[in-house]
């Protein structure tokens, strides 16, 4: 008898199981549906039928939802929990890192560039990323570590080399700059702001 009931619960609960899977893929379908016609308002609102603070996929989304929308408070607050949901998620890192931006939080971008770094350490886009977020806050040192990484790993490469070539003549570091200029005119032999760096030194 207990045998029958236990069996009788595991289906039930199976069944119940199922039949929420099949509403949370109707509203993500229907929630894209709406964001292709940029009806933010509505995708999200789809989703919110189907809220779990625990999953990881509906929080991710609705950051990106909310990012979209321009509610951008709202938009960091889901994407920090699918974060705390998945530490070691690259893409849950890269997300948070929309709004902290427009709402000029630099340092925990800079805070999550770190971290996608401990992840992915030789992760260009963070890399460079970071590196700008050093360089625009006057931080040339440790924009230097992260430009100087990213050439080491593209060595013939545009970004790293033009960036690289800037921070060193922001350290006075004018042999080095001047070198670096030199090599990113030989990928794009007009490139304006390469010319003005070195018309800087000389």
């Amino acid at each position: 008898m207990k045998k029958t009931i236990l069996l009788l619960l595991f289906s039930l609960f199976i069944g119940f199981a199922n039949a929420q899977d099949d509403k949370i893929k109707v509203a993500f379908a229907t929630s894209l549906g709406f964001e292709y016609k940029t009806n933010y308002t509505a995708a999200i609102a789809k989703i919110m039928e189907v809220y779990s603070p625990a999953s990881y996929e509906i929080n991710l989304r609705l950051g990106w939802l909310h990012y979209c929308a321009g509610l951008h408070n709202d938009s960091k607050k889901f994407y920090k929990i699918a974060v705390d949901l998945m530490p070691f998620s690259v893409e849950a890192k890269f997300g948070f890192i929309y709004p902290l931006s427009l709402l000029g939080e630099w340092d925990e971008v800079a805070n999550q560039y770190n971290a996608i770094l401990k992840v992915d350490p030789n992760n260009s886009y963070a890399l460079y990323a970071l590196g700008m977020v050093y360089y625009n806050g006057k931080l040339y040192e440790k924009a230097h570590k992260c430009f100087t990484l990213l050439v080491n790993l593209y060595p013939f490469s545009y970004d790293g080399l033009h960036m690289l070539a800037w921070t060193n003549y922001r350290l006075t570091k004018l042999k080095e700059a001047k070198l670096l200029f030199n090599k990113v005119l030989l990928i794009a032999p007009n490139d304006a702001s390469s010319l003005e760096g070195l018309a800087l030194i000389k």
